[in-house]
């Protein structure tokens, strides 16, 4: 009975497990369009730019959001309500901050003529940077969601696995967008 209970005691959780897989099959994802982005920047008639100041700003917001929310899970654990309660409202409000500073700067890159259509960098900021921001707005309902339990009365037991998951996903798209941030500004 003891070796059922260790080996059932080393077993990854089937909601950790199947983020682990989402996360490789984003990885994958995003490293084809780097490297895409690598072999048609030699090519002819590529066009460089330069980021918006915009997403550095938006860096800081993502950046200190994981703070908030690396806080929150140990406020959970701790079972500190009051403190987790208030570090999920920061990270939700800083999140949404890193994505109104990333549609400014794309409203900026647009403005500057920078488009979809064309050749050059543009192109692959537009795709790349989008659909991050499409994995950041999935974070943020996953936030609100906790946000909103973490104020409803009911809490039948303090199970940290869906803090866990959240943890892990937002750290994951905060280590992405500085991957992106810093590759687009190494090859620009």
């Amino acid at each position: 009975m003891t070796d059922s209970v260790g080996s059932q005691r080393k077993k990854i959780h089937p909601h950790k497990f199947t983020l682990w897989v989402a996360l490789a099959s984003i990885i994958m994802m995003f490293a084809g369009l780097t490297s895409a982005y690598i072999v048609k920047g030699s090519m002819p008639g590529w066009i460089n730019i330069s980021l918006p100041k915009l997403f550095y700003y938006s860096t800081g917001a993502i950046l200190l959001s994981s703070v908030t929310i690396q806080l929150a899970e140990k406020a959970f654990k701790e079972r500190n309500r009051p403190r987790y309660r208030s570090l999920m409202t920061v990270t939700v409000v800083l999140a949404i901050a890193f994505i109104v500073f990333q549609l400014y700067g794309f409203k900026e890159l647009y403005n500057s003529g920078i488009k979809m259509e064309g050749s050059g960098a543009g192109q692959f900021l537009y795709i790349i940077f989008g659909l991050h921001i499409l994995h950041v707005l999935g974070g943020i309902v996953a936030l609100i969601v906790m946000f909103l339990k973490s104020y409803s009365g009911k809490i039948r037991s303090y199970n940290p696995v869906p803090v866990e998951v959240m943890t892990t996903y937002w750290h994951f798209v905060d280590f992405l967008w500085i991957y992106l941030f810093v590759f687009f500004l190494l090859k620009m």
